[in-house]
């Protein structure tokens, strides 16, 4: 049965779909068959991996209006062992139906149990914002990523994010835990992001990963080209980062 694990940050710009898609990378070279599931509305996961998002037929939309079932949608990966399951802008009109429905807030956890023993690793990037969709992230997971980029105000909705998990853990998924706190955007040059980091690991103790995302030109860049970084440039400092955050994973979820 998969580990399946939300990345999520109420917070925009924190690195959450860079991180999505190269851990999701990292855990398939590791011999993990790992498949990301886009649920943000602004589909940069799939772009990331190299999907035209203007060709696709079916998406994580139909998926959630239950015109077809999630192992319809997904794509296979150049990457070996890696796969894809898309969405659409189209998404965030989706939303506003899923309100209407019965069982609104297990509609993915739903989807994603028909594909759960397919799968060593699912990876779940999720919209910045605490919404339905988030909310339906949390309940079909079994972890929680959170990166938190080392600049000013990167602890601004932390709280709020963990109160919605504990809510999320009382009412309806009991077994939701929080994998780890990840430092992205880390600039060791400076003393800001070393007294953020600072912050960050007082606050959450051994639940920071040692494995810090720096700073990185090419890792920026790969997103244009369609590839991981470890496609791209896998000499790059962001390339060994993901590399090492992916090795921490498997150990903390054995």
């Amino acid at each position: 049965m998969a580990k399946v694990i939300t990345v999520t940050n109420q917070k925009g710009g924190v690195g959450k779909t860079t991180t999505s898609i190269n851990l999701a990378f990292y855990l398939a070279k590791a011999g993990k068959k790992t498949l990301v599931i886009d649920f943000d509305p602004q589909g940069n996961a799939g772009s990331g991996l190299g999907i035209d998002l203007r060709e696709l037929d079916k998406t994580m939309c139909d998926v959630m209006l239950g015109e077809c079932e999630l192992k319809d949608i997904i794509i296979r990966n150049k990457a070996k062992r890696l796969f894809v399951a898309p969405t659409i802008p189209e998404l965030a009109d989706v939303e506003v139906q899923m309100n209407e429905m019965e069982n609104k807030f297990l509609l993915l956890k739903h989807a994603i149990s028909t594909v759960v023993d397919d799968y060593d690793f699912i990876i779940i990037d999720s919209p910045p914002s605490l919404s339905l969709l988030t909310v339906n992230c949390m309940i079909a997971s079994e972890y929680v990523l959170v990166p938190i980029q080392t600049e000013f105000y990167a602890m601004q909705g932390v709280g709020q994010l963990l109160e919605t998990m504990k809510l999320v853990r009382k009412a309806m998924n009991p077994n939701l835990k929080l994998l780890g706190v990840l430092a992205t955007m880390y600039d060791r040059r400076t003393a800001l992001s070393s007294e953020v980091l600072a912050e960050v690991k007082k606050r959450f103790k051994d639940l920071v990963f040692e494995t810090t995302i720096p700073r990185n030109v090419r890792l920026a860049e790969a997103p244009s080209h369609g590839i991981p970084i470890g496609q791209y440039d896998r000499f790059s400092k962001g390339a060994k980062s993901y590399k090492n955050l992916a090795e921490e994973v498997m150990e903390r979820t054995k």
